[in-house]
C-alpha cells in the first residue's frame, strides 16, 4: 500500500483510507457484519486510515469502527470528528458547536464509544460560525496536551479560517469534498494554503458520492432513504447532465482496462503526495475494487482528457442543498 505523509513531518498513512459513515446512515440500509468484514479486509489489504464521526448514526458508526478495530488498535490511524451536534430522538434536527465545553465532552464520548485511549487524529466537522477558531483549536489543543489526540484537523474550513487555527496548532490535515466533479478547492484558494501552510488534504466524496462509479443510472436506483435524493447533483436535469460528464468518464475508462471508480480515484491520488482519498464503502467487493485504483497509471494524455470532460465548475448542481452549503466555511 502507498503511503503518504499528513502535514509537515506528520504521521504515516495510507494513501486510501477508508470512509465508514454510509455504514451506519445516509446511504441506505446498512450490514453491521459486512461492514465489520470490510474493515477487516481494509486492514488486511493495508489500508491503515479510518475515517468515521460522532455524527453518523448518529453516534453508532464510532461504535461499529471500535468493535471491528477491537484487538487490532495498532493497524490503525483512527479519525473521528465532533461539531455537529445531534439529537437522536429527532436526527433531522442538527446544529454546530465549536464550543471549548462541548470539544471536551464530545472528545471524552467519542473515546468511549470507539472504545480507544487516544484518537490519532481529531477534526472539527464544520466551522462554527459562532465561535472564533482560536478558541475552538485552543479547546482541542489542550485535547493533545492530555494526550486524548494527537493530531489535529478541520473540514470544509476556508483559507482564512485554516491560516488562524495553525497559529495556534499545527493543522495536520484538512477534510474536505474533492473529486473530478468537485473541484471548487483548487479555485477558491483552500488548496493553495494547504499546501502553503503544510497541511494535507484528505479528500472525502473521491467519487461523487457513487456518481462516478457509473453505477447509480437513474434516480430510482437510489433507496428511498438515501441521503442522495435531496441532493442538488442527483436531481433532474442535473443528473441527466451529470451522468452525460460520467459517461465520458466511463468510455476513458474502458479504453485503459479499468474501471470508472478505479479512474475516478486514480486522478484524485494524482494531484498531489500531499493528498489522501477516503472513498467510502460498506461492502467488501467495492474496497477490493478501489485498492486497484492504486494500480491504474496515468499519463499525461490521461489527465487531460479527465480535465477536459470534468474542468472545475463543470458538475450541475450544488454539493449540497442549501443548508448543507450554508455550512461549509469559505
Amino acid at each position: 500500500m502507498d503511503t503518504r505523509v499528513l502535514g509537515r513531518n506528520g504521521p504515516r498513512v495510507s494513501a486510501l483510507g477508508l470512509g465508514c459513515m454510509g455504514m451506519s446512515e445516509f446511504y441506505g440500509t446498512g450490514d453491521d457484519a459486512e461492514s465489520v468484514a470490510t474493515i477487516h479486509l481494509a486492514l488486511e489489504r493495508g489500508i491503515t486510515l479510518l475515517d468515521t464521526a460522532d455524527m453518523y448514526g448518529p453516534f453508532t458508526n464510532e461504535a461499529l469502527v471500535g468493535r471491528a478495530i477491537r484487538g487490532r488498535r495498532d493497524q490503525v490511524f483512527l479519525a473521528t470528528k465532533f461539531g455537529f451536534v445531534r439529537d437522536p430522538a429527532d436526527p433531522s434536527k442538527r446544529s454546530i458547536s465549536g464550543r471549548p465545553e462541548y470539544v471536551r465532552a464530545a472528545c471524552d464520548a467519542s473515546l468511549k464509544r470507539l472504545g480507544v485511549e487516544h484518537i490519532d487524529l481529531y477534526y472539527q466537522h464544520r466551522v462554527d460560525p459562532q465561535v472564533p477558531i482560536e478558541e475552538t483549536v485552543g479547546a482541542m489543543a489542550q485535547l493533545v496536551e492530555a494526550g486524548k489526540v494527537r493530531y489535529l484537523g478541520l473540514s470544509e474550513a476556508g483559507p482564512r479560517t485554516l491560516e488562524r487555527a495553525a497559529r495556534v496548532h499545527p493543522i495536520a490535515a484538512l477534510q474536505s469534498e474533492f473529486s473530478l466533479w468537485s473541484r471548487d478547492l483548487e479555485e477558491n484558494g483552500v488548496l493553495a494554503t494547504c499546501r502553503r501552510l503544510g497541511i494535507a488534504l484528505v479528500a472525502y466524496s473521491p467519487l461523487g458520492r457513487g456518481f462516478l462509479t457509473g453505477a447509480i443510472r437513474r434516480p430510482e436506483d437510489l433507496a428511498q432513504d438515501d441521503f442522495r435524493r435531496h441532493n442538488p447533483r442527483f436531481q433532474g436535469e442535473n443528473f441527466a447532465r451529470n451522468l452525460h460528464l460520467v459517461e465520458q468518464v466511463r468510455a476513458l475508462a474502458q479504453q485503459k482496462g479499468c474501471t470508472p471508480a478505479q479512474l475516478a480515484l486514480a486522478w484524485v491520488l494524482a494531484q498531489g503526495e500531499d493528498i489522501v482519498a477516503i472513498p467510502g464503502t460498506k461492502r467488501r467487493a467495492r474496497l477490493e475494487e478501489n485498492i486497484g485504483a492504486l494500480d491504474v497509471p496515468l499519463s499525461a494524455a490521461d489527465l487531460e482528457a479527465l480535465a477536459r470532460i470534468f474542468p472545475p465548475g463543470a458538475a450541475a448542481g450544488t454539493r449540497y442543498p442549501p443548508a448543507g452549503m450554508a455550512a461549509v466555511n469559505l
